[in-house]
């Protein structure tokens, strides 16, 4: 084998490794941004401010309505405060007989 043939061999693996660590930290880098990102890298203080729930209606009176009759209704509700409102569970309703 020819020195010549050798050097560049050489050459070529160094560049091989070269290439091969650029890769490996460009992806753990593309990686730590996704994270990043995914778990509240927002730049906002989520916990900031106080959440302040509104409804623009808190009784609905149908009246005098017969057995087994479904009925619909729609409210709004509003957050009126300065915080983020998050419902940690599905919404309670009471829903009351003869009220």
């Amino acid at each position: 084998m020819s020195k010549k043939y050798r050097n560049k061999n050489i050459r070529k693996q160094k560049q091989a490794r070269h290439r091969l660590i650029w890769l490996v930290s460009g992806g753990a880098l593309l990686i730590a941004t996704a994270l990043f990102f995914a778990f509240g890298g927002s730049g906002e203080d989520s916990d900031s401010g106080t959440p302040a729930l509104a409804v623009d209606q808190e009784v609905i009176e149908y009246g005098d309505v017969k057995f087994n009759t479904n009925l619909t209704f729609e409210i709004k509700v509003t957050n009126t405060g300065d915080g983020k409102l998050r419902f940690k569970e599905e919404p309670y309703v009471e829903v009351r007989e003869g009220c």
